[in-house]
């Protein structure tokens, strides 16, 4: 890890808003998959994948907070840390939780987070003012997106569901993947004098969007035509996420011009 940050990086919106958005809206949208696809259909499941945006968005705030202090190659690092206490976290609370899984599963995020960010500061010396809540945050927000992701590919969050077509199936490792990037890679990708955070979580909205997109891929092959849903409101998500990324990159460029097609090796001869 390399120390560049003074401080906390300011903020537009409220942190407290983006955790209400990533554990109340990422749980009820879980809960609303779980429910409605056992009541209505299979193709309700892209509210899981709704439920894991909204935990990598927090994700994201939660890393660009505490990354701001001065982590360099420690912003990748602490998005897979966030999906492995997310995968222990999951399997433990959806195994002993029944339809309290999902809430049983980010308390005990929170407590491994807690534990891990305690060691950061006490046992490494790290000394970010914020890093054991931000840690709490960044595992219970990565557990949020591998229930949601998991729920978006199977339709349901009970462990036999999660363990034979989610674990047993690899699966998990594209969710370890796609989420772990998804929350690691907004402020990597917008790293420098002129981060903002409106352009930070419109990448984590993107990025989010194509972990949701992947979920629908194998929703479909799971569960027939109903992934298509899933694709397509991920598709639509990422279109909105990218339209404002670009936005607010033209906003904050010095200038945006238009290079070109390449030489060929005619020209630069």
């Amino acid at each position: 890890m390399s120390a560049g940050g003074s401080g906390e990086a300011a903020a537009g919106m409220p942190h407290n808003n983006l955790i209400a958005l990533g554990a109340l809206g990422g749980l009820i949208a879980i809960y609303a998959a779980h429910f409605l696809v056992a009541s209505i259909g299979p193709y309700m499941s892209f509210l899981g994948g709704i439920g894991a945006i909204a935990g990598v968005v927090w994700g994201a705030a939660a890393v660009r907070r505490v990354a701001s202090y001065g982590l360099g190659t420690g912003v990748p690092s602490i998005g897979m840390i966030a999906l492995g206490m997310g995968i222990v976290a999951t399997t433990f609370g959806l195994a002993v939780g029944g339809v309290a899984g999902p809430v049983l599963a980010v308390i005990f995020a929170a407590l491994i987070g807690l534990l891990v960010g305690l060691l950061a500061n006490k046992v490494l010396s790290m000394g970010i003012p914020i890093m054991v809540q931000s840690m709490a945050e960044i595992s219970m927000a990565g557990t949020i997106t591998i229930i949601g992701l998991s729920v978006a590919m199977v339709g349901s969050f009970t462990f036999e569901s999660v363990l034979t077509g989610v674990i047993a199936t690899g699966y998990i490792a594209v969710i370890f993947i796609a989420g772990g990037l998804a929350i690691l890679h907004p402020f990597n990708a917008n790293l420098g004098p002129d981060e903002k955070q409106d352009r930070t979580l419109a990448t984590a909205l993107e990025k989010g969007a194509i972990a949701m997109v992947i979920a629908g891929i194998v929703a479909s092959i799971n569960a027939g035509a109903s992934g298509a849903i899933t694709i397509i409101v991920g598709i639509a998500i990422w279109y909105i996420g990218f339209s404002k990324f670009y936005k607010f990159v033209k906003r904050d460029a010095y200038s945006v011009v238009g290079t070109g097609m390449l030489p060929t090796e005619e020209e630069l001869a």
